[in-house]
C-alpha cells in the first residue's frame, strides 16, 4: 500500500494528532510482524494519525495494512557507540525500501559510526522526511540546520543517569521554539501529559507503551494492587 510522499501535506495531517509507537517489547509474545500491523490498526481506528514502527520486517508489515504516515526506525546495537536509532547510512536506505514516510535517528551529540548531517542528507536523497530523536535543544538545533524536519524529545534522560519518571516539558517547549515540527516523546502514559506538551507547543505527541506494551501496563496496575495489599 502506498504511503505519503508529500512532506508539507503529511505534517499537516500530524498536526495537533496521536503517533502511536507500535514496538512491542522485543521477544514478547506480541513481537511479530502480523501483530505489529494489527496493533497499527487498532491504534489507527482509536484515532492516531500515524505511526512509529521498528524494524524493516514490521515496517513492510504495517505499510502493507496502512497508508497512513509511517516513521520507522532501526535499532542496532553496535560496538563503540551508544547510538541505537538508525544509526547507519544503509538503514535508512533499508527504511526508505520498506516504506517509511519519515525516517527517525538519533540526533544525540555521542559517538556515531554515520554523523547527524550525513544521515539527514541520506534521508532527503530518497524523499523522505529526517525526524530528530533528541536529548536538548541544542542537538535539536543542529539537526534542524542540517535538514530535519521533525525534531522530537525522544532520547531526553536517555543518555546517562537515572531515567526520569515525568515527560521533558522544557526540552518540548524549546524544540517548539525553533520553529521545527515539535513532536513531544518519551515517557508519556496518560492523557494529560499529552494534553501539556500540546498545550507548551508540541505539534503532535508520540504515546507507545501505554497502549502497545500491555505487559509495562499490566504490570503498573499488578503493583499497584498488590502493593495495597502485600
Amino acid at each position: 500500500m502506498a504511503g505519503w510522499r508529500g512532506g508539507g501535506g503529511m505534517l499537516d495531517a500530524l498536526r495537533g494528532r496521536l503517533i502511536v509507537s507500535c514496538q512491542p517489547v522485543p521477544g514478547g509474545p506480541l513481537d511479530r510482524p502480523d501483530i505489529v500491523a494489527a496493533l497499527a490498526l487498532a491504534a489507527l481506528a482509536g484515532g492516531a494519525a500515524g505511526l512509529r514502527v521498528e524494524g524493516v520486517a514490521n515496517l513492510r508489515a504495517v505499510r502493507a495494512a496502512t497508508a497512513a504516515p509511517l516513521i520507522g526506525l532501526i535499532k542496532r546495537d553496535l560496538a563503540g557507540t551508544d547510538v541505537r536509532i538508525t544509526p547507519r547510512l544503509a538503514d535508512v536506505d533499508a527504511l526508505a525500501d520498506a516504506g517509511a514516510d519519515i525516517v527517525a535517528l538519533d540526533a544525540t551529540d555521542r559517538a556515531r559510526p554515520e554523523s547527524v548531517a550525513a544521515l539527514v542528507g541520506r534521508v532527503r536523497a530518497r524523499g523522505r522526511l529526517a525526524m530528530a530523536d533528541c536529548a536538548t535543544a541544542a542537538e535539536g538545533r543542529g539537526a534542524l540546520a542540517a535538514g530535519a524536519a521533525l525534531l522530537g524529545s525522544t532520547l531526553s534522560g536517555y543518555t546517562g543517569g537515572p531515567v526520569p519518571e515525568e515527560p521533558d516539558y522544557d526540552l518540548v517547549a524549546a524544540l517548539a521554539a525553533l520553529g521545527a515540527f515539535a513532536v513531544a516523546e518519551g515517557r508519556y502514559h496518560r492523557p494529560d501529559q499529552a494534553a501539556r506538551a500540546v498545550a507548551l507547543g508540541a505539534d503532535a505527541v508520540t504515546v507507545g507503551t501505554a497502549i502497545t506494551r500491555p505487559e509495562h501496563v499490566t504490570a503498573w496496575f499488578a503493583q499497584a494492587v498488590w502493593g495495597r495489599h502485600g
